[in-house]
This record gives structure tokens, C-alpha cells and sequence, in this order.
């Protein structure tokens, strides 16, 4: 494998191949770049200008949609809010989140799982993202069935796990740094903290991970294909077998440091009551078990978002 290249993967490839290939990728980067997705283009398109139209609203209007106390749960996040775990300064973005509605009585419905927020404007917002929350759902555990083959688990292994996961989609919004110098950090160097992640926007430039050789590549997407990287929660199941990768956002060179950029990403979570087993396949005499002590999915989030900054 090109050590220098990330493969574009087809999500419509037969599965053992899909598993095959998405296994060695993110073996090696920890990140995968797929298309044939199935994600209707329209729906993506009307998300994308529903999110301009929303962080273009009066700054004291979407700070009506902040809740504290929440931890950025749901609704609205304002600008210079979060932190890479270990850095000295707040990254320089704002953010929406929708997540899973439960129904009322269900025992996961508490402060980690409130109900959804949603904006009186722009018109169509809840409905346009409702659906698309749905849709990255789906498609999160195709990848999750491939990944489970790869591990040598049942492909269903992961679906009681993530059934009523705490998943979160996030609007965000990286705004213009006139000021800011070429190459100005946007997001910090960090790892995310869920299962894995699925990203719509990164074909605008900016985005790096950092590779096993701790040298900076840029991920650059095919137009539509979505980015897809491992987070701590997998990596800890699997201990460290498929690797979280640290990653960033750097403000682009040129006439593009002065634009907006806009992504959404979708964070795959477990449920919150799952509890952390390391598979055994994972655990050897080269690789003991990291994680004897098992904590639950919600406990671990908890502890992570003390870290950024979301929850005190």
C-alpha cells in the first residue's frame, strides 16, 4: 500500500473485498476514503445551504439555541468553545448537533441523550437533517458490518452495540481569519472520541492526518466521497489494532484561507450503557491488554469531554 496515498474504496464493492480493503487502511492511517456511499446528492446539497444559511444567522441568535450545562450535546456551540485534549488554544470553529431522539421513558434518555434542538430558522432544517442523520446511520454500519468481518466477528457483531447509540451529525463552521497567518491551525491536532466517524466536506483543503512516519498528509476526497477514520472507542476495543489517528485542520494557503470552510461530520457512537471488553482476537503476547478495567460507552465520553472542554 502507498504509504503516501490514501485508497478510494467503494462501499458498493462485494463485502469481502470492502472488508479486505477497508481493514488495511485503516491499519495503516486509520482512515479510509469511500464513495458509492448512497447518500442522495440533493439531500446533500440542501444540507449544505440549510448550514450556511444557519451560521449566517445574528450571532445572538444562535446563541438562543446554547444550552448549558449540556456539554454541546445538542443544539448550538459558540465560537472558540472546544479544545484539542493536551492544547493551549481554543480551535476556531462553531457548531450545530442533531442527535438520536429516543422516546419518552427510554432508559438511555437522560442528560448524555437530551432531546434535539432545532432552530425556528432557516426553513426545512429539522427536516433535512433528520434524514440525513438517518442516512449516515446507515451508512456507518455498513462500515461497521465490513470492519467486524475484518476482526473475524459476526458482520451483525456491532449491531446491538450501536442500537440507540448516542451518535451525534455536527454542523460545523470553520469562519475567515483575516489575521490569521498561512497555515494557521482551524481544529487542533487531536483524535475523536467515538467509534468511528464519517465525514461529508472535506474536499475543501485543510484537513491532515498524521501518519505512523509523524509526517502530515492531506486527505483530499473525491467530490461526494466521505472520509471515514477510527476513534478511540474502536481503537480501545480492539487494542489498538485499528489505530485512532490523530488528525487537524489547517487554514488553507492562498486566497482560500479567507473563506468560510464547512464540514459535517458524523460521530458513530456505542451505546451508552455498552461495556468495554478488549476482543480477545486483539490480545497477544506482542499486545497484552491495555484495558483490563472495563467502564461503560457514556462513562468514557464523560471523561473525554472534560478533556475538550464541552463538559466541566
Amino acid at each position: 500500500m502507498d504509504l503516501d496515498t490514501l485508497p478510494v474504496l467503494s462501499l458498493a464493492d462485494a463485502p469481502a473485498t470492502l472488508s479486505r480493503d477497508l481493514g488495511e487502511s485503516f491499519k495503516t492511517f486509520g482512515f479510509a476514503l469511500v464513495r458509492d456511499h448512497g447518500l442522495d446528492p440533493a439531500l446533500v446539497a440542501r444540507a449544505w445551504d440549510l448550514t450556511a444559511q444557519f451560521f449566517a444567522l445574528p450571532e445572538a441568535e444562535k446563541r438562543s439555541y446554547f444550552i448549558a450545562g449540556q456539554a454541546g450535546a445538542r443544539g448550538y456551540t459558540p465560537f472558540g468553545t472546544e479544545i484539542a485534549k493536551g492544547a493551549k488554544l481554543h480551535d476556531l470553529k462553531e457548531f450545530w448537533h442533531v442527535g438520536r431522539d429516543l422516546p419518552p421513558g427510554h432508559p438511555l434518555a437522560d442528560a448524555s441523550m437530551p432531546p434535539n434542538v432545532w432552530p425556528a430558522r432557516p426553513e426545512g432544517f429539522r427536516e433535512t437533517f433528520e434524514e440525513l442523520y438517518a442516512e449516515m446511520d446507515r451508512v456507518g454500519a455498513i462500515v461497521l458490518s465490513r470492519i467486524a468481518v475484518w476482526l473475524g466477528l459476526d458482520e451483525h457483531w456491532f449491531d446491538p452495540a450501536i442500537e440507540d447509540g448516542n451518535s451525534v451529525l455536527r454542523l460545523l463552521h470553520y469562519p475567515p481569519v483575516p489575521d490569521a497567518e498561512s497555515g494557521a491551525i482551524r481544529a487542533g491536532a487531536h483524535e475523536d472520541i467515538n467509534l468511528i466517524t464519517l465525514l461529508l466536506g472535506a474536499e475543501e483543503a485543510g484537513l491532515e492526518l498524521l501518519t505512523r512516519e509523524g509526517k502530515w498528509l492531506g486527505v483530499d476526497p473525491p467530490a461526494g466521497a466521505l472520509v471515514v477514520n477510527i476513534g478511540d472507542m474502536l481503537q480501545r476495543l480492539t487494542n489498538h489494532v485499528l489505530p485512532s489517528t490523530t488528525h487537524r485542520v489547517r487554514n488553507p494557503d492562498g486566497p482560500r484561507a479567507h473563506h468560510s470552510r464547512y464540514s459535517m461530520p458524523f460521530f458513530l457512537h456505542l451505546r451508552s450503557d455498552f461495556s468495554f471488553v478488549t476482543l480477545p482476537q486483539c490480545i497477544s503476547a506482542e499486545n497484552p491488554d491495555r484495558y483490563p478495567v472495563s467502564i461503560t460507552a457514556d462513562d468514557y465520553l464523560q471523561e473525554r469531554l472534560r478533556e475538550i472542554g464541552l463538559k466541566k
